[in-house]
């Protein structure tokens, strides 16, 4: 009998286990998200823990730390394809594909936040290119275009020949794209001259940073679990680089954090530092010392000075995940306390009512709805690159 190559497009016989537990973590987060998503989608934000005095919630701060990873991923992409780094050889796929997954996963989530989400239409047809939102908006959408069209440009392009000019141009208006998206972020939290606490010099410039970091400890999570290499030699150099490179950008974003918070706190203005007591002693510790600091930082800063666990792909998929956990908490120590702060002096005890409270916690339908958004990017990322081949599995031959 003759040897066929296998036409599935993916067999579950042949993942690994770390590509079933991820789908599997996938799809119990989806299912938990469900009922969140339809009480959203059909009845409303009754049951949302934000409202009148705070504004701005969990929907907003995953908004931020899903569309960095995706800005993050396509820099990533482009150390293969613009810059020739040897070692990327056969990453930029995945990178490209993630950045597609999660930067709609965060319109997603933006998107709950809005009470009448069909009128993000009027941006389009009306738009005040004045205002960040709007920019923030058409640069959104121009980048998933992008994004499209430069990973249908990598499946065309034939590896070991030199990326041709018309590639190389979209590549370079991408890159510069999710510069601009990753920092636009920030710029559109620091001119918000109503909360203080986010116009301390420092918050939007960290963001591009943090971005790439993020796309570093997704790339950490994919060569771990997912990747497939002809040549264990080029794992192991990017399992170096990436540890190295992960280190140096968790240096930076203790140093950064610190300028930023010291700043903050030698300015001694009433409403940063109401914001940033909430941060370090207040409602927030636990987000800030332990999630962010301990599990996001410190942990895996440590991990990765030990070699034989750095090297390692189950440790190194562990170390980024704990990484992204981190930064998704940072988000919500940006977004959450600087809701805290009264507008108005006395304003919390002058009026009563379900959604009239200072006092902000992420409502169980604000978790399920992230859950289940975060859930559907897990299962669309895996069986998608499992689809188009982007973890470079082998092919398998039946008789």
């Amino acid at each position: 009998m003759t040897k066929k190559t296998s036409t599935s497009l993916f067999d579950f016989k042949t993942m690994n286990n770390a590509t079933r537990i991820t789908l599997l973590m996938g799809v119990v987060a989806f299912i938990f998200g469900i009922s969140g998503l339809y009480t959203r989608l059909f009845i409303g934000e009754r049951e949302v823990g934000y409202g009148s005095y705070v504004v701005w919630g969990l929907w907003v701060a995953m908004y931020l730390f899903l569309a960095g990873i995706a800005t993050g991923s396509y820099m990533l992409a482009t150390l293969e394809y613009i810059f020739n780094v040897s070692i990327f050889k056969g990453t930029g796929k995945a990178a490209l594909w993630a950045g597609l997954v999660t930067m709609p996963a965060a319109l997603a989530t933006i998107g709950m936040d809005l009470g009448r989400m069909e009128r993000i239409i009027k941006v389009y047809l009306r738009p005040n290119f004045s205002s960040l939102l709007a920019q923030m908006v058409w640069g959104y959408t121009l980048f998933l275009l992008i994004v499209v069209v430069t990973l249908w440009l990598a499946f065309k392009h034939k590896e070991g020949q030199p990326t041709n000019a018309f590639f190389k141009l979209i590549l370079w208006i991408g890159f510069f794209m999710s510069i601009f998206l990753s920092g636009g972020v920030g710029a559109l939290l620091g001119v918000n001259a109503s909360r203080p606490y986010w116009t301390v010099g420092l918050l939007s410039v960290q963001f591009p940073i943090f971005a790439f970091a993020s796309g570093v400890s997704l790339m950490l999570i994919i060569i771990g679990w997912f990747m497939h290499f002809k040549d264990e030699e080029q794992r192991y150099h990017l399992f170096r680089w990436l540890g190295w490179v992960a280190i140096a950008l968790s240096l930076s974003k203790i140093y950064i954090l610190w300028a930023y918070l010291s700043q903050a706190w030698y300015t001694q203005i009433p409403d940063v530092m109401t914001a940033l007591n909430e941060i370090l002693f207040g409602r927030y510790w636990f987000s800030f010392w332990v999630i962010q600091i301990a599990i996001g930082t410190i942990i895996p800063l440590v991990l990765h000075m030990i070699p034989k666990l750095a090297h390692n792909g189950t440790w190194a998929g562990l170390i980024g995940l704990m990484v992204l956990v981190g930064f998704a908490a940072a988000r919500t120590n940006i977004v959450f306390p600087a809701m805290t702060v009264e507008m108005l002096d006395g304003l919390p005890t002058a009026f009563f009512g379900p959604h009239l409270d200072i006092n902000y916690t992420p409502s169980n339908l604000e978790w399920s709805v992230t859950s289940g958004v975060i859930g559907a990017a897990i299962l669309a990322f895996v069986l998608g690159a499992e689809i188009l081949a982007v973890f470079n599995k082998p092919k398998m031959e039946v008789k």
